[in-house]
């Protein structure tokens, strides 16, 4: 496709036929044109909104752009509603990778019930990968939203699912050749299989209506990473047994593989939570089928320790991502 933004006939024919999910709340959606979207709400309800980049991956970006904002905005919880899509692709794209961005999009916002709100396609040398900026609204109930920085003194620190779903995906797929030459191929099947667990959705619903205090989806910087962001909002310490966190076989492999710190790597898929009763908040989890785990306290002061049986260390501010090491 040629450098600029893309031709109408390419906009119709690739992006907007793609594009058949609905809510009620929108008023103005994707169309030629419309440089904008309209949302109405409820009088007690509020919008939640989020923004993201999906850069470290080429394959179904279209559907990690989505669930990764849902999952953002599950976390507030907010029920997500929509998303506007901003598509970069480099010179040498053709049509139907746009085509298959697009229908990877709206296949996972119609599993959510989400709406593509509009956005902007664009060929540009500015890029050499395809990029997509993707900005999420939701809503939730003006008393019912939850915040990062929620944790207090004494709460439990829960974990859903296991860290470092979205990165072993992403490796699986992006790295399969490399890890044949050590892995049988069943064993890659089922590290890329792990996908199915990215969405959080579930537990923000199941943790919302169990009173949770606070919540963070696990995403760039891992486990490690999350909980320093809500210790820091939350003004609060932490002390956490390293040993508790859940984590995958599939997992502990491929970053052997690659020499990669699992508690560092991407984490879609599995949320951080502080509650005041965890082990019920596990229990009410598990009810729904989501394996969880309480890992730890958040505690009163600023020091925020790992434990590793008798050894203790000092968690450190987020660094990049563990993923970047091996695809950039």
């Amino acid at each position: 496709m040629k450098t600029g933004k893309i031709p109408e006939s390419v906009l119709k024919r690739s992006v907007l036929r793609q594009l058949h999910n609905r809510r009620d709340e929108v008023l103005l959606g994707a169309g030629v044109g419309e440089d904008c979207a309209a949302l109405t709400l409820e009088a007690d309800e509020v919008f939640v909104m989020s923004t993201d980049p999906i850069t470290g991956t080429g394959k179904e970006m279209g559907s990690l752009a989505v669930i990764t904002t849902a999952n953002d905005l599950a976390s507030s919880g907010a029920e997500p509603v929509g998303v506007m899509l901003t598509i970069l692709l480099p010179e040498e794209s053709e049509e139907a990778l746009l085509k298959e961005i697009m229908r990877d999009a709206e296949a996972t916002c119609e599993k959510f019930h989400m709406q593509i709100l509009g956005g902007h396609t664009e060929v540009s040398a500015a890029v050499n990968r395809p990029v997509i900026s993707v900005s999420g609204v939701g809503k939730v109930k003006k008393d019912a939203m939850i915040k990062t920085g929620g944790a207090r003194p004494g709460m439990d620190i829960v974990v859903s699912k296991w860290i470092g779903i979205e990165g072993t995906v992403i490796l699986a797929k992006e790295r399969e050749r490399e890890l044949l030459g050590r892995y049988a191929t069943t064993f890659i099947d089922r590290s890329k299989d792990l996908d199915a667990y990215i969405s959080v959705l579930s537990e923000a619903a199941v943790a919302a209506r169990s009173g949770v205090s606070a919540m963070h989806d696990i995403t760039e910087g891992g486990i490690f990473g999350a909980l320093w962001e809500m210790a820091e909002a939350s003004g609060v310490g932490l002390e956490i047994d390293l040993k508790k966190i859940p984590v995958r076989q599939e997992t502990i492999e491929i970053c052997e593989f690659f020499g990669l710190n699992p508690y560092e790597l991407i984490s879609g898929g599995s949320m951080l939570m502080a509650a005041e009763d965890g082990n019920q908040l596990v229990h009410e989890l598990e009810k729904a089928g989501i394996p969880a785990a309480v890992i730890g306290k958040a505690m009163a002061g600023n020091d925020r320790v790992l434990r590793n049986e008798e050894e203790r260390r000092f968690l450190e501010p987020p660094k990049p991502d563990e993923l970047y090491r091996v695809i950039c």
